[in-house]
């Protein structure tokens, strides 16, 4: 059978987890849903596949500045299976870059992509649903993984699910957008529509063939980088054609484009950790909902998430709040409402325009 490999796509700012992330430790390369010691998001997401993959089978697609952080976190991957980006370019160019490194030994490769910043809580059943994935995509059908909605969710997008195929898998429908509240309501009861997981899984030579058809221009950038790699040159073709590749998602360039689509629908526990309201649902919690480090005191305090992080060592009391989010770095302090983590970014925004580099 062909070899199977994972392509971790670690190239994210993760501006949301400000202050914690940071430009040189975005959020995959910290432990934010455990102690400061614990792994890092990205070495979870290479730990819960084996054994399916093997850490020595893993891509890691990341930009320059953190490789060597990404490399600290993955002993066990390869340093020359740590691909730098010199510039962001969105998950098609990621994608068609890795799909093309990979062909250049084995075409016939299956290559599971997966975002290295999600939680699962259901690693046995996730593995389960993984390997359907790949056996799918083996048979020569692009396919992805649709998380069964849990709730009625206006910040992701979704899958609209056809008939069965084999192996478990159903035909994709169609892409859908993020929706508003009502439609999200009608996918929930509908149970026809599963959660965009960001993951897919192809033969490589079948995800080079699609950029072809939907993307040429990225199919003739990334054909120019495989060819100069072919001959021994390829940081330098690196350098001058990446920062020139269209910036497009997959999913916009492809995906809801190519005919053909298999989805597996699974259900393991799945978060896209996107903000400070996701540790806070995910963390370990005392009997008024307080998520809280060790030693802090709450008096008349529920529903809030503390998380001393870097340098912070303090004693944390907290008095009377509720549905708060505090974090601290000993370098930056972040105190706000819980329904308002998405906002965090009009912090960092605000930072850049004031040029505060020290703490981005």
């Amino acid at each position: 059978m062909s070899k199977v490999f994972a392509v971790i796509m670690a190239g994210g700012s993760g501006t949301r987890f400000w202050p914690a992330s940071r430009a040189k430790r975005p959020k995959q390369l910290l432990p934010l849903l455990g102690a400061a010691d614990a792994e890092t998001m990205l070495g979870a997401t290479v730990r819960r596949l084996a054994p399916l993959i093997e850490p020595d089978s893993v891509y890691v697609v990341t930009g320059r500045p953190l490789v060597d952080a990404s490399r600290a976190a993955l002993p066990g991957v390869p340093a020359a299976q740590i691909l730098a980006e010199p510039a962001a370019r969105n998950t098609a160019p990621c994608i068609a870059w890795a799909s093309a490194t990979i062909a250049r030994t084995d075409p016939d490769a299956v290559l599971a992509v997966l975002p290295a910043d999600h939680h699962i809580e259901d690693e046995a059943a996730f593995r389960d649903v993984l390997g359907r994935a790949i056996a799918s995509a083996r048979a020569g059908r692009v396919t992805t993984i649709g998380v069964v909605p849990t709730r009625a969710e206006t910040g992701y997008g979704y899958i609209e699910v056809g008939a069965d195929v084999e192996g478990g898998a159903k035909e994709v429908a169609r892409f859908v957008e993020k929706p508003d509240k009502a439609r999200a309501e009608a996918f929930f009861t509908g149970k026809k529509h599963l959660w965009n997981a960001g993951m897919f899984f192809f033969r490589a030579k079948d995800m080079l063939a699609l950029v072809r058809a939907h993307l040429p221009e990225l199919a003739d950038g990334v054909a120019k980088i495989d060819e100069a790699a072919r001959a021994g040159r390829e940081e330098a073709a690196l350098e001058e054609i990446f920062p020139t590749l269209p910036r497009v998602s997959i999913d916009h360039g492809v995906m809801e484009k190519a005919p053909g689509l298999a989805v597996v629908p699974g259900s393991f526990g799945w978060n896209d950790v996107g903000s400070w309201q996701s540790a806070w649902e995910l963390a370990p919690k005392d009997a008024h909902g307080n998520a809280l480090p060790e030693g802090a005191i709450a008096l008349e305090a529920s529903s809030n998430i503390v998380k001393l992080l870097g340098n912070s060592h303090k004693t944390v009391a907290l008095l009377g709040v509720s549905d708060l989010i505090v974090v601290d770095t000993g370098d930056a302090l972040l105190v706000m409402p819980r329904e308002r983590a998405q906002d965090v970014r009009d912090v960092v925004d605000a930072l850049t325009k004031a040029d505060r580099s020290d703490v981005l």
